[in-house]
């Protein structure tokens, strides 16, 4: 009877956690969206103007913000995904090109010593 009510206990308790995890996820959405609409109003109201001096249109700012939002993204998904692979110790493939980089040099000079050897044992 004790370890049903220990169970019982447990999962009611992880219930209530995983529901207070909720809420503070759905505050800082919230949070982010305000931030996120006070951006979008002051990028759109400042004027900017193209190469040749005329003002943007309302829909040519949003493209050109569009434009700049999706480069970052990709460049913050690129920081993460790299962070990602060293935590668990996968191979990224810049450390892959490297270290095929290190094994050709690695067997050249390997090369040059065999070589080098060859010579010493033929005189």
């Amino acid at each position: 009877m004790k370890a049903k009510t220990l169970i019982e206990l447990m999962t009611l308790s992880s219930s209530l956690y995983v529901l207070s995890k909720d809420t503070e996820l759905m505050e800082r959405l919230k949070e982010m969206a305000e931030k996120g609409k006070d951006r979008v109003n002051k990028a759109m109201s400042a004027p900017e103007f193209d190469e040749e001096g005329n003002e943007l249109e309302f829909i040519d700012k949003l493209i050109r913000k569009a434009g700049q939002a999706k480069d970052e993204l990709e460049a913050k998904i690129e920081e993460v995904v790299a962070e990602f692979y060293k935590k668990i110790n996968i191979a990224h493939t810049d450390e892959i090109r490297g270290l095929n980089e290190r094994l050709t040099t690695a067997e050249n000079t390997i090369a040059l010593l065999e070589a080098r050897l060859n010579k010493l044992e033929n005189k």
